[in-house]
């Protein structure tokens, strides 16, 4: 029987998922393996990928995992893919890739099919670990600390932080085993809070630090911010006001792709995976480049109070991640 969005899981189920998060591990790759990785300017790098899941206010099943493809260095969308979603297992911390990956690593798949010349080079991943599958290098980039390995969200950690003067400012995540687990890292000069980067696959932790800098407008990397606004404008859009039932339930059936740009209906139709015309750029607030400082922290915040997924890791959690810095 399938499990309900609200139960845990049970032993048995956790220690299948443990083994696979084993079996992965020796799968992981934690160097740089690409031709443009090996430059500090990202020379061949052309597209870079980002996914995000957003869940229904009120509603901790009912979800749209969302999948953009931006163009580098321009950073902007050329391909972007939504789909509702109804989440099966269950949120547990560590364990959260069972409960979301499936849903992403079938965007991947319907990309190479429809447009295999968009695939992306390196996805970025909100959260922290490894998605790999289709073998693509990945990173992990989330917006608070996990606490593992003797990793604590203290008084030393915020002096640290204080310490981040600038854009590209970092300091490396030790834990009490002496592995470093990742990066602190100071997205851009206004932003008061960092981002915590880690490797995922393919990737060193030092291409990994400096690609997601490049790839941060403000405070979220542009594909993962991007990824996050067009899974929430799709859930608003096919869903109407999801604070109805009725109205939610019976648009939540049809889960088909918006035809026309968001901008009051106008627009021309989007093409199989391309986003519609002017797409991004709506009357709302979300969907607008807000000026470094007030609106990008606005959209923080309204980014980190979406629920506990947003807090904790993807795939592998602490015990089954890259133990050293490349």
């Amino acid at each position: 029987m399938a499990l309900e969005a609200a139960e845990r899981p049970s032993e048995e189920t956790l220690l299948l998922w443990e083994r696979e998060q084993a079996r992965l591990k020796t799968r992981v790759v934690p160097r740089d393996t690409e031709a443009w990785q090996r430059d500090p300017a990202f020379p061949g790098l052309r597209r870079v990928g980002g996914v995000d899941v957003s869940f229904v206010p009120g509603d901790s099943s009912r979800a749209c995992a969302s999948l953009v493809v931006l163009s580098y260095p321009e950073l902007q969308v050329v391909y972007e893919d939504s789909h509702m979603v109804r989440l099966k297992a269950p949120y547990v911390s560590g364990f959260l890739a069972f409960r979301e990956v499936p849903f992403l690593v079938e965007l991947v798949q319907r990309l190479q099919e429809k447009e295999p010349g968009l695939m992306p080079q390196v996805l970025l991943v909100d959260g922290n670990g490894v998605l790999h599958q289709r073998d693509l290098p990945c990173v992990g980039v989330a917006k608070k600390l996990l606490q593992v390995d003797g990793l604590e969200n203290n008084s030393l950690h915020k002096e640290k932080i204080v310490l981040l003067q600038s854009g590209g400012d970092t300091f490396p995540l030790m834990g009490n085993s002496g592995t470093v687990l990742g990066m602190a890292l100071k997205s851009h000069d206004h932003s008061t809070k960092p981002l915590y980067v880690s490797v995922g696959h393919r990737i060193s932790l030092e291409v990994a630090v400096r690609l997601t800098h490049h790839c941060c407008r403000f405070r979220i990397p542009e594909p993962i911010r991007q990824a996050d606004i067009r899974s929430r404008e799709y859930i608003r859009r096919t869903l109407g006001n999801p604070g109805s039932p009725a109205q939610g339930q019976e648009r939540h059936q049809k889960e088909q792709r918006p035809k026309a740009c968001p901008k009051g209906g106008s627009g021309a139709p989007a093409g199989p995976g391309r986003p519609p015309e002017d797409c991004g750029r709506d009357s709302s607030t979300d969907l607008k480049d807000p000026q470094p400082g007030f609106q990008e922290q606005q959209k923080d915040q309204q980014s980190e109070g979406t629920g506990p997924h947003k807090d904790s890791d993807l795939w592998p959690p602490p015990a089954a991640r890259v133990q050293s810095p490349p």
